[in-house]
């Protein structure tokens, strides 16, 4: 059974997180105030996108994997 849950992770995260950061990028200034003007949005997306890269590389390297004899 060939089952790999990076993949979808993968997919799932990596969207999450350019959904996240691009909010964050077009998002005002103003509500950042109550966490001491840290954009928590972006650099949470950057973080998302970057764990969900990280799955796909993993998955689709296991693929090319199996499919070389």
């Amino acid at each position: 059974m060939n089952l790999d849950v990076r993949l979808p992770m993968g997919l799932m995260f990596t969207l999450l997180g350019a959904l996240l950061s691009g909010y964050g990028l077009v998002s005002p200034s103003s509500i950042y105030e109550r966490s001491l003007g840290i954009d928590v949005n972006l650099w949470w997306g950057l973080v998302l996108l970057a764990f969900g890269l990280v799955m796909l590389t993993l998955a689709l390297r296991a693929r090319r994997k199996r499919k070389t004899p």
